[in-house]
């Protein structure tokens, strides 16, 4: 188990050099997580109901006292003893043992899916709160680009190239990006929440996210085999499992018991009498068979437990097709994701050379302030596009590796 995990935290983090701290966050989650300590309890709890069923029927024991005492040839009998001990057919106890275990084994897969959910549901966490910080950041260059483009408009106004209009439709677009940074702080702290409860932590802790976010040049194939190997469908196999050994506990529950006996009779000695055998206690050991003779309830559990089987089948087919569908989205959509990311770099290429050459034609008295506005603005939203392909990028990349590894 540490292994797989271990081995998902490395390929969630791959692609930037400040991935401790996203596999530091993942180790305190795995540690701390109430989620995860709820389904180990369950597993200790239905572990431990192994010892609970190694048992065997409660022995009966029984006093009685003679009111009208029944004379025989050897005495008046006084009271009655007996023991009595039923003991299940060969082979029962083990088998609510296994029985038992395959419950135990289906429940421990809840532990092996928890710890793959919260380590993709703290790295998406974790590259929201990154998506977020770094437009936070490129806003404000550009708010210190308008700045400095407002410089130039009232220089403009001054020497009469431009007009005061300029300068306030450019003061204007400052408002409106320091409008939209305090927007995306808010929900940093939002988001910062998020993830601290999944780390079962203070959310008021400061969350460090990396600087700077790339998406690598080569992406690993997805094995789309290794799905079938998934926790949620190993799980509907030990489900698949335990009602196999839920069937032949029944099996073992339908064959007879055996139980085993003594009974003691104590016996006064008649007076005024002598003879060999007066007042000798009575003692007779037993054996009796408990057999199920109206057995429909065994013959129904059979035909529940088929049933049963069936029905896990067809859940665990659903829920393979489901996870086919999520992967095979996951994967387009990353694809698509690196595709959205070169093209946003392009754009980006060609929008710092527009601004280029209007800053050039700023020193020839001919710049246009409208086009430095279009121009600035493209720039804002392929630098916006460009951030939210590679979070995506890395959010799909989470969901793949919760479910190809």
């Amino acid at each position: 188990m540490k292994k797989i995990i271990l081995i998902a935290i490395g390929l969630l983090t791959f692609g930037f050099s400040n991935a401790q701290q996203l596999e530091t966050l993942i180790e305190e989650a795995m540690k701390n997580s109430p989620e995860i300590q709820k389904f180990e309890l369950q597993y200790s709890i239905v572990s431990e109901k192994v010892n609970e069923v190694n048992t065997i029927p409660n022995t009966e024991f029984g006093v009685g006292y003679f009111v009208s005492e029944p004379e025989t040839r050897t005495g008046a009998q006084r009271f009655k003893v007996s023991a009595k001990q039923m003991i299940p057919w060969f082979g029962s106890i083990t088998a609510r043992e296994n029985y038992v275990s395959s419950l135990a084994d289906a429940k421990y897969e809840d532990i092996v899916i928890a710890k793959r959910k919260l380590i993709a549901a703290v790295s998406q966490s974790y590259y929201n709160l990154y998506a977020n910080k770094a437009k936070q950041k490129v806003l404000v260059q550009n708010i210190e680009l308008l700045e400095t483009y407002e410089t130039l408009a009232l220089t403009s106004v001054e020497v009469g190239k431009a007009s005061a209009v300029d300068v306030l439709r450019l003061q204007m677009r400052q408002n409106e990006l320091e409008q939209l940074k305090e927007v995306l702080a808010q929900q940093y702290l939002a988001e910062q929440t998020a993830l601290n409860k999944l780390l079962n932590r203070d959310k008021d802790i400061a969350v460090n996210v990396v600087q700077e976010l790339t998406i690598p040049s080569e992406t690993t194939l997805v094995n789309t085999e290794n799905l079938s190997l998934h926790p949620e469908l190993i799980k509907y196999d030990k489900l698949y499992q335990s009602v196999e050994q839920s069937e032949l506990l029944n099996q073992k529950e339908s064959l007879p018991m055996i139980g085993f006996g003594l009974d003691y009779v104590n016996v006064d000695k008649r007076p005024n009498m002598n003879f060999s055998d007066n007042g000798k206690d009575i003692v007779m050991p037993m054996v009796s068979v408990s057999i199920p003779i109206f057995n429909k309830k065994y013959k129904s559990q059979t035909k529940q437990n088929e049933f049963k089987q069936q029905e896990i089948t067809a859940q665990k087919q659903e829920r393979l097709n489901k996870l086919e569908t999520v992967l095979d989205k996951a994967v387009n959509d990353r694809i698509s994701a690196r595709i959205s990311n070169e093209t946003q770099l392009k754009n980006l290429e060609q929008a710092n050379d527009a601004e280029e050459i209007l800053i050039k034609s700023y020193e020839t008295g001919t710049i246009d302030f409208n086009d430095v506005l279009d121009i600035q603005e493209l720039q804002l939203k392929f630098q916006m596009n460009q951030i939210e392909s590679v979070k995506t990028f890395y959010v799909q990349t989470t969901i793949i590796n919760y479910l190809s590894n």
